[in-house]
């Protein structure tokens, strides 16, 4: 099938044929080679990185790193972040650049969530894992030199989707929200026809078709009838959300959920920042040196700096 010729910025020239390898056989050992950054990280000059063991009975403990700034205040802002990578595959070099500039820009600290992956491990293992890790951070504030009243959830991709997710899920049990989100190139509602969806079937880094293998794994042998937490969008109210940030990328079949998604915050009263980035694809941030990627970081940094005040 001949590819569509989509007008992507020349900045994501090497992004316009990478898509990741979805096959069943050769995505255990890719799990397991793109892993290993997440262990292999060390502290920095500016920055120490933490490695911690968050309880989760009765499944596994989820492992996790906490990142901060050298020097950082007593009682800082905390952002927990949930990779992206379709709930499939693990973290990649460019989550660790990005939570890192976060961390030291910012002057928070970061917990990044190592949750586990499907196939293996089905819906509703990531967002059982996230929320747990969201309600560890909130009950270890204290020893951790966190203030609980500025926790924020931030995520890309499917990661995006986890964030969202464990605000909704803080909502409905009735715990502290956190005070923002974040939310990169989200998943928010693939469970949903949309133009986007239509339209991109064929775009580079990720397309309908993806996201089609993406959520066979995903949902695969998952033991609840009725996933109320598989997509932000199953939210019936989005009263009392946080502030949070939305951003999109031009051609990407999950645009226009994510446009949606900030919509429905918006119409429910949540204060709402929308970045439709223009000329990317998603997960165009991977090109760390594009002058597009440095403006829509600096947007994320700014509503973090204003909303972790």
């Amino acid at each position: 099938m001949k590819k569509t010729h989509y007008p992507i910025h020349s900045d994501f020239k090497r992004l316009r044929n990478l898509h990741p390898p979805l096959n069943r056989v050769l995505l255990r050992p890719l799990q397991w080679f793109l892993g290993i950054q997440f262990h292999l990280e060390r502290k920095k000059k500016e920055l120490d990185v933490k490695r911690l063991s968050i309880p989760a009975s009765p499944n596994p403990s989820i492992q996790a790193l906490l990142y901060s700034p050298k020097g950082i205040d007593k009682e800082a802002p905390c952002l927990l972040y949930c990779h992206g990578g379709g709930f499939v595959l693990p973290s990649s070099f460019f989550h660790f650049y990005w939570i890192k500039k976060y961390a030291q820009d910012v002057r928070c600290h970061v917990l990044f969530i190592d949750y586990r992956l499907a196939p293996r491990y089905p819906y509703p293992a990531a967002p059982q894992d996230c929320f747990e890790s969201y309600k560890w951070l909130l009950g270890h504030a204290s020893e951790l030199s966190v203030d609980p009243k500025r926790i924020g959830v931030a995520g890309d991709s499917a990661g995006g989707c986890l964030a969202a997710v464990v605000t909704q899920m803080a909502k409905d049990e009735g715990i502290p929200m956190p005070c923002l989100q974040l939310l990169i190139y989200p998943a928010t509602g693939v469970d949903r026809p949309s133009e986007s969806m239509e339209k991109y079937v064929d775009t580079p880094m990720c397309n309908t078709r993806d996201m089609e293998k993406y959520g066979s794994y995903y949902l695969e042998k998952a033991t609840i009838d009725r996933p109320v937490y598989l997509m932000p969008t199953t939210g019936t109210s989005f009263v009392g959300f946080p502030p949070s940030y939305v951003e999109t990328a031009e051609f990407d079949c999950l645009r226009d959920h994510g446009i949606c998604y900030a919509n429905n915050l918006k119409r429910d009263g949540v204060e709402v920042v929308l970045n439709n980035t223009v000329g990317t694809v998603h997960g165009f941030d991977i090109e760390i040196k594009s002058m597009i990627v440095k403006e829509a970081v600096d947007k994320r940094i700014a509503f973090l700096k204003e909303h972790f005040k």
